[in-house]
């Protein structure tokens, strides 16, 4: 653990950034019968990081406990109160700033850190979404019952699925291309394996999918669960050089995902 810390604090000096330890945190991902071996003192590369014992959120929080259970109480009534106060300013501003506001003070919280929500269940994701609804809602002073998708579409924005793994493909790429802190760098490209270099598989894009036990626990570790996802992607887009168009490319990719009955 404290080679990682270091590791990311070299990282970002590198890109002329500084680690603040006084206001980092750490979260431990265990099961129940292994908590006892965790260990509970100051990590050794900074003194000040200590590991507390915090409710697990949806951002991300140091915790002894995570487990699936609803991560969204708090964070749901902090951004209904949020969209609360932001419709009384809808008249007061136009309605690209109003947007603007939606998204900086909903949107970004939610998506703040949301790899951590692969594999998530399905009646989580919905009350995350449901948040997105309201917010779309809100934008175009829809109705508590009317239909949303049309909302959301016009907006361009994803599900809750697809926005987790948006992030976590963008991630990936960043890995592939020498662009995230060396601590990430746990995918491998099938062509990258002496045993095929001679196989028709040495030309292929595909990630090595690492073997797993459990399908709550272990294929939604980052190896896993990134190298399924970018397995999944088209050709097309996993041959993007840059950054940005990897991103245009994945977002065209998910969007219709999301609303495949939407025309672009």
């Amino acid at each position: 653990m404290s080679q990682c810390v270091d590791s990311i604090s070299s990282w970002m000096r590198s890109n002329r950034l500084q680690l603040n330890a006084d206001k980092m945190e750490v979260m431990w991902c265990s099961s129940t019968r292994k908590l006892p071996q965790l260990p509970s003192c100051p990590l050794l590369s900074v003194a000040h990081l200590l590991l507390q014992s915090v409710p697990f959120e949806t951002s991300v929080s140091s915790s002894t406990t995570i487990s699936q259970r609803p991560p969204t109480f708090r964070e749901l009534s902090r951004c209904f109160a949020a969209l609360l106060q932001l419709r009384h300013l809808h008249r007061y501003v136009t309605d690209d700033c109003f947007r603007s506001l939606v998204v900086l003070l909903v949107n970004s919280s939610l998506d703040y850190a949301n790899f951590v929500l692969v594999g998530l269940p399905a009646y989580l994701q919905r009350q995350l979404q449901s948040i997105h609804n309201a917010a779309a809602r809100v934008v175009f002073r829809l109705c508590r019952y009317d239909h949303v998708t049309d909302a959301l579409a016009i907006l361009h924005w994803l599900r809750l699925p697809q926005r987790v793994d948006f992030t976590v493909a963008v991630i990936a790429f960043r890995v592939l291309h020498g662009l995230a802190p060396p601590y990430l760098n746990q995918l491998v490209r099938v062509s990258d394996l002496p045993s095929r270099h001679r196989l028709r598989s040495s030309s292929s894009l595909q990630l090595l999918v690492l073997p797993y036990r459990l399908t709550t626990v272990g294929r939604r570790s980052f190896p896993v669960a990134a190298s399924l996802l970018w397995n999944s992607l088209p050709t097309d887009i996993q041959l993007s050089l840059f950054l940005p168009v990897f991103r245009q490319r994945l977002k065209t990719f998910l969007f219709r995902q999301s609303f495949p009955d939407f025309v672009l």
